[in-house]
């Protein structure tokens, strides 16, 4: 089989105001950008809003493993499905972020033969999108730091600053760093550090506006700092909001591109899950409820992460509900799951699928904690046996859950058939979606709730650290957001070592972040980083360009 980027390659590609007619859009109502690439105006918000909104599909998974579970690919297999059987569907995704995909993950646009399209676009700078969420954040740290060096007006105190710099690349050299030096004339000198671009709370800032005016209003109460007396600063203050939602003025605007099949696809915002609230935007997804039958969405990670900030986060910001919710697995990740070694994935082992299964088991749990009963997506391989096959479907049958085999990617739509019907017959069953808890909870009791509830933790130890904040930011106001939890992916648990389904375990909240903009609370977990590094063989030493002007070795 050819790889990702000769098969993207070598499709026959419309032109985006073709793809734009399949959703009964003008090409005056696609911005463009080049042939292939557009923007979808924020009046088309307006001119839909009395049409009926189509059914929202929720697509998450196990906790990933290095095997591969396939969910983006998956995501835009069903969409393609649902276009073979004649529903006009649209898919909904993030953008990926060029830290990845110059680390270790690779590219983020689905694979085989469902992908969206022009891959290599979507993978390194495609609209710009990122740039301007960069460019925003860091204005606001270099006008808190002109701030401090033309007289200080506010009286921040340098010692309470809590706004970074950012940058859309892995580089853990940058976790922390010293600035200002050099001289009274090049600022005032203080520690401060890095995160990544998708955990920037600008990115979450943009991704859960509902408009430009609520755009400025977020950016505005964004909290950079306390003054020498504890009082607040936030962007507002520093007069920074006006130019930061200049630069984010055509970043807000959702990203319409086409599948392999020329399945229309939204591909707007990129905050992580592990890290931030991990979905695509609230803008995006709302515009494809209102230009389709059925709109496919993906959270980050696992169920454990992405999809329940969508439930708890998201889905109440945007007044929206998902109507099915699709859990992705493959048997080599619940293999690794359950034990086995990387090198035995491709060999038979039903006691390790058996163990990994609770991986499984508890994603499908969590799911229902929403009130929304999930379908089990089988991303397959070749090397999957009958026996292991039967396992799971006597497992998933025995726990009430419908489990269907797909095979988006060698078969692109045609192997996505029998998820897609299963999605529709999920659509049509009455649902009782609700976030896990009241937002009137205590901060502290919100964050037990997740871990307790999701993780399956026995409880959660706070650091004094974290304990003094999230007091403080009920004193301040804040006690009814929402948490965003930042924690490893790899785990239920907050120790990534922690595979299948731990039992008999605490997590540890190390901090407490505020992020008012974007309207929750992050509580950080276990060591997650919000600054990753590469690892020892980047995937960018094998990306080149051929003197004919071809990209290789994207994946």
């Amino acid at each position: 089989m050819r790889s990702d980027i000769e098969i993207a390659e070598a499709a026959t590609l419309e032109p985006i105001w073709e793809i734009g007619r399949k959703l009964d859009l003008n090409p005056d109502d696609i911005e463009p950008y080049g042939k292939y690439k557009g923007k979808l105006p924020l009046e088309l918000l307006d001119r839909l809003k009395d049409r009926p909104d189509g059914r929202l599909v929720l697509v998450t998974s196990i906790n990933p493993t290095t095997a591969g579970e396939g969910k983006t690919t998956t995501v835009v297999g069903l969409g393609q499905a649902l276009g073979r059987i004649g529903k006009r569907s649209i898919i909904a995704l993030r953008e990926p972020s060029l830290g990845p995909c110059m680390g270790l993950k690779g590219g983020a646009a689905g694979g085989g033969y469902s992908q969206v399209v022009p891959m290599e676009d979507i993978n390194l700078h495609f609209t710009g999108d990122f740039h301007a969420i960069t460019s925003a954040h860091n204005l606001l740290a270099a006008m808190l730091d002109n701030h401090l060096q033309q007289g200080n007006a506010l009286q921040i105190d340098p010692r309470t600053i809590t706004w970074p710099r950012v940058l859309d690349m892995n580089d853990r050299a940058l976790r922390n760093v010293v600035i200002g030096l050099g001289g009274k004339a090049n600022g005032v000198p203080r520690e401060s550090h890095f995160m990544i671009t998708v955990a920037s709370e600008v990115m979450a800032i943009l991704c859960l506006a509902t408009g430009i005016a609520d755009l400025r209003e977020r950016l505005g109460r964004i909290v950079v700092a306390n003054t020498y007396e504890g009082t607040p600063v936030r962007a507002k203050d520093l007069r920074a909001d006006g130019a930061m939602a200049a630069l984010l003025k055509d970043a807000i605007k959702p990203n319409l591109v086409q599948t392999l099949e020329h399945t229309p696809a939204i591909i707007h915002g990129g905050p992580f899950a592990n890290i931030a609230h991990g979905n695509n935007s609230i803008l995006a997804t709302k515009l494809a409820l209102k230009l389709a039958d059925i709109v496919v969405t993906e959270s980050g990670f696992g169920s454990d992460l992405g999809a329940e900030k969508f439930m708890d986060i998201v889905a109440p910001n945007a007044g929206i509900r998902p109507d099915a919710v699709v859990v992705v697995a493959t048997i080599r990740a619940l293999k690794l799951q359950g034990g086995a070694g990387a090198k035995e994935l491709g060999t038979q082992d039903l006691a390790a699928l058996e163990r990994g299964f609770g991986n499984l088991e508890q994603h499908i749990a969590i799911v229902r904690k929403f009130g929304l009963n999930p379908i089990v997506s089988i991303n397959r391989f070749p090397t999957d046996t009958a026996e292991e096959i039967e396992l799971l479907h006597n497992r998933s049958h025995a726990l009430g859950v419908e489990i269907v085999l797909s095979d988006v990617f060698a078969q692109g739509g045609a192997g996505g058939e029998d998820l897609a019907q299963a999605v529709i017959r999920a659509t049509q069953q009455p649902g009782d979606y609700h976030p896990l808890y009241e937002r009137s909870l205590p901060l502290r009791e919100k964050i037990e709730t997740v871990a307790k509830e999701i993780y399956g933790a026995d409880g959660v130890d706070f650091s004094p650290v974290a304990r003094k904040s999230l007091e403080r930011f009920q004193e301040l106001g804040y006690a009814d957001l929402p948490v965003c939890m930042a924690k490893t992916q790899y785990s239920l648990s907050d120790d990534p070592t922690k595979l299948g389904r731990p039992t008999g375990f605490r997590v540890t909240v190390r901090d407490a972040v505020l992020s008012a903009g974007a309207g929750f609370v992050v509580a950080m977990l276990g060591d997650v980083m919000t600054m990753p590094g590469l690892p020892k063989v980047p995937a960018a030493e094998k990306i080149e360009l051929t003197p004919e002007g071809h990209i290789r070795g994207l994946f």
